[in-house]
């Protein structure tokens, strides 16, 4: 008989097949010293070198499959194994206290796992944490010689069933044979979801209790539509979900059809679908899937994953190339987002308690001009190559806009004074990010020429809720009607101003969001590129004109429930 577990839709699409458990390997030993202390060394420094090998041919894979954004995971887990601090204090246990190699890790690693875990209000923390336990996994594999089951290892059609994907498990994953998969734990915006998106496997995350369930090798239907997984389907099941995967597969290629169409509704209006991307090499996915618009450039990616500062120049070929390819088409580049939660081994910051709202994004430019001034130098001198929106991030009062657009227009006058062209048509405009801004949203858009709300932070700064944490996950509610009023204000304050206002957050591309963000008025939606046909399918069908009748009805509701509801009733 059939059993149906229900989870958390992750990644759309059906996937059939048998079951493949991804169980962690046996890493008990037994703890102990050792007579001779060179050669303990020696064998964690041999499980060090093959575990930075196989990092970094993971890291190739993932940069080539998924992008430099989701592989940049991968270099946070070698600077781990490069960290003397980590490193260090394994080979000092191992020397001082003649511990085997494998306690000294297990102290180690345990020692910073629980620090980063007490930081319970820090989502960047918790998720260093991950990132700890994953590396110190496989180092200790090597330790103790234990071989354990890699993805990439998987030769046959398989559903994986594990309690959680780390981010080397689901980047080693064979898009040939792992046709899908569900964990126990995670959410939509965990590493595992993001990825399975980028690899178009169809997912189901949350689950809580699939791993005590499931069996290893029986067949199982992973609905990621509906997050849905039914355990040893019946016959009458599986022809059921065949249909539904055709009829999917069908809709994905009327879809295509859509590439080179114009986003217009029912109603004729027009809206522009971007993508958000992390570095130039993910514009082809991009433009093959009808893009009108790259809606965020995250360039932090540039500076991560390397020794020192990129310079001007190798920041200007960068911008230049996603300007080229996106031939026309508006590129909004987002100014520095780091320090405080991203850290960079080149560039020490202050320790923090809470980094995530601390030292970092449009803060931390502003006090090291060094760093601004050349990263807005290379915008400036690149945005004659396309069509520019430059993009301040995590601006919370005026005197910070004025003063980021005192810096750039400094620039360019020093630019024009030497003779180096920059384009007219340069629009400079800013995230709304955080709640004191978006309550003052009237007042900024007198200054900015455009804003783009980046609702994953939105939502938890406005709920007080870390969506990482599964104890509050409950509050990371897009649709909750405060913050419907939040995004009504911004997007009704720079029309006021004849300016358009887009989202590049996950909401964006949410198709239960779209309806109330099209009846709100968004000019602009920015999501993963694979999301974009889909979502312009969906406008093809839904008239703008009527959806904002719907408009003051469900921003007066209580709750997210009632507006959720009411979509599905009334405006799909």
């Amino acid at each position: 008989m059939s059993e149906k577990i229900e989870g958390i839709a992750a990644s759309a699409g059906i996937a059939i097949a048998k079951t493949f458990i991804l169980r962690n390997p046996d890493l008990s030993f037994e703890r102990g010293t050792v007579d001779d202390v060179a050669a303990e060394k020696a064998k964690f420094n041999d499980a060090l070198e093959v575990s930075k090998k196989e990092l970094n041919a993971i890291k190739e894979t993932a940069e080539k499959e998924l992008g430099a954004d989701k592989a940049e995971v991968f270099a946070a887990h070698l600077m781990f194994l490069s960290d003397p601090e980590f490193v260090g204090a394994i080979t000092s246990k191992i020397e001082q206290e003649k511990l085997n190699a494998a306690s000294a890790l297990h102290d180690v690693s345990t020692f910073f796992i629980q620090t980063f875990e007490s930081m319970s209000d820090n989502a960047y923390m918790r998720e260093r944490a991950a990132d700890v336990r994953d590396v110190s996994k496989r180092l200790l594999a090597h330790v103790l010689g234990v071989s354990f089951t890699s993805p990439a290892s998987i030769t046959e059609e398989t559903v994986i069933i594990a309690e959680d994907l780390t981010p080397s498990d689901t980047a080693q994953l064979n898009r040939k044979y792992v046709k899908g998969f569900a964990t126990n734990i995670g959410g939509r915006t965990s590493h595992s979801a993001i990825m399975s998106r980028s690899m178009e496997i169809p997912a189901v995350v949350g689950t809580q209790t699939i791993m005590d369930q499931a069996k290893d090798g029986e067949l199982a239907i992973v609905d990621g539509l509906t997050g849905l997984v039914i355990l040893n389907p019946s016959a009458e099941e599986v022809a059921e979900y065949k249909s539904k995967a055709a009829a999917y597969k069908e809709q994905q290629e009327e879809w295509k059809k859509l590439v080179h169409e114009t986003t217009k509704t029912s109603d004729e209006a027009h809206v522009i679908l971007g993508a958000n991307i992390g570095n130039p090499g993910d514009v082809t996915g991009v433009v093959n899937n009808g893009g009108e618009a790259v809606g965020l450039y995250r360039t932090e990616f540039l500076y991560m994953g390397r020794d020192k500062l990129p310079t001007e120049d190798e920041q200007f070929d960068a911008y230049k190339e996603v300007l080229e390819k996106m031939e026309g088409k508006p590129v909004v580049i987002r100014t520095l987002d780091i320090g405080g939660d991203k850290k960079l081994k080149y560039l020490p910051l202050p320790e923090e308690m809470n980094p995530f709202l601390g030292f970092r994004a449009i803060r931390l430019c502003l006090e090291r001009q060094d760093i601004f001034r050349t990263q807005l130098r290379a915008l400036l001198r690149a945005s004659v190559f396309g069509k520019l929106r430059i993009m301040f991030p995590m601006i919370a009062t005026i005197n910070e806009l004025r003063e980021a657009k005192k810096i750039l227009f400094e620039e360019k006058d020093k630019l024009v004074a030497a003779g180096t062209e920059v384009s007219d048509d340069l629009q400079v405009g800013m995230m709304m990010e955080i709640p004191a801004a978006a309550v003052e949203a009237d007042r900024f858009a007198k200054e900015a020429d455009f804003f783009s709300i980046g609702t994953n932070d939105l939502i938890q700064y406005t709920m007080a809720a870390d969506r990482m944490n599964q104890h509050v996950s409950y509050l990371y509610q897009p649709c909750n009607p405060a913050i419907l009023r939040l995004v009504s204000k911004i997007i009704d304050a720079a029309h006021a101003e004849g300016h358009w206002a887009g989202m590049c957050g996950e909401m964006a591309g949410d198709a239960t969001a779209i309806p109330l963000l099209l009846a709100l008025g968004l000019d602009e939606f920015s999501m993963s590129a694979t999301s974009i046909l889909p979502a312009r399918s969906q406008l093809l069908k839904l008239s703008k004109a009527e959806l904002a009748k719907h408009k003051e009805t469900f921003l007066n509701m209580d709750t997210a429930e009632e507006v959720l509801d009411y979509v599905k009733t009334q405006m799909i």
